[in-house]
């Protein structure tokens, strides 16, 4: 399913406060003027971008670590917490095991929710990265504003899968407010996020969307241009949240190279941020 909104649509679910943050604004006045100056810029510009999402919702279980696709057996490697205090968490965890599927077959809902995954990209056209670079302050302007778009892309492709595409939660009310402070039942986690750090998932996740047809390419590392993208999974779990997996060993480094098909030099290029203490070892 392929989404496009105007900016007009994504306003009101825009997150200022994350706007504020990148121009190190903490002064209230200061935010008013600013956004003043944002939302002028944004009704400027309102008739020449727009922004996409692009999401599947496919069956799915999980196996150990992983989240096996169903239907093509696609798989994607999760990683598990392995400091801190347990349970150690996975996002595979929120998904029914393939043993489960005679209770999810005996209970549409829980089906629909444990036994079902969604996967998302959303993009911003690539004009609003380049078309200003004539001018350092709307540069930034631009910019900024586009990665706060793509993020509410996300918000309200998220809220519309919710109550109608997946559909297991179609009596939700909630405020933009209650959604940006995650109140809706479900998780959202994004690649390159705590929870899946690992921004080469990108290359799994585009064979399944094509994330071409939003206009985004990947990196050797596996980013995403443009820069105001966002990507990962929806997981429906009324359970599911939010955790870091932090740092990782040798051991899980090498279990996850082995299922993502990876050279261990490869899978620690990919996750350098979560192997300080192998860093270390070798300094």
């Amino acid at each position: 399913m392929t989404l496009h909104y105007t900016f007009q649509e994504l306003h009101p679910y825009i997150n200022w406060i994350y706007f504020y943050h990148a121009w190190q604004l903490r002064q209230p006045e200061q935010q008013q003027n600013l956004r003043r100056e944002a939302e002028q810029f944004l009704a400027d510009v309102a008739e020449r971008y727009r922004a996409h999402a692009i999401f599947l919702i496919v069956p799915a279980h999980s196996d150990g670590d992983d989240i096996v696709i169903e239907g093509n057996a696609f798989t994607l490697p999760m990683l598990r917490q392995q400091t801190g205090q347990p349970p150690y968490l996975c996002l595979s965890d929120f998904i029914a095991p393939s043993h489960d599927s005679g209770l999810c077959v005996a209970n549409s809902q829980r089906s629909m929710v444990n036994g079902h995954i969604g996967i998302f990209a959303t993009s911003v056209d690539q004009g609003m990265e380049h078309d200003f670079d004539h001018d350092p302050y709307q540069k930034m302007m631009a910019q900024l504003l586009a990665d706060r778009l793509a993020e509410a892309a996300a918000e309200r492709m998220h809220e519309e899968v919710r109550k109608h595409y997946w559909g297991y939660a179609p009596d939700e009310y909630l405020s933009i407010e209650e959604m940006q402070q995650e109140h809706f039942q479900g998780i959202r986690p994004a690649v390159g996020y705590p929870s899946l750090p690992d921004a080469s998932l990108n290359f799994l996740l585009d064979r399944l969307l094509d994330f071409s047809r939003i206009g985004i390419s990947l990196t050797e590392s596996g980013a995403m241009r443009p820069h105001a993208s966002v990507s990962g999974l929806m997981l429906a779990h009324p359970e599911a949240h939010y955790f870091s997996v932090g740092v990782i060993g040798p051991d899980q480094l090498a279990d996850y190279a082995r299922r993502r098909g990876l050279t261990l030099d490869k899978a620690r290029q990919f996750l350098s941020s979560n192997l300080p203490l192998l860093k270390s070892c070798h300094s």
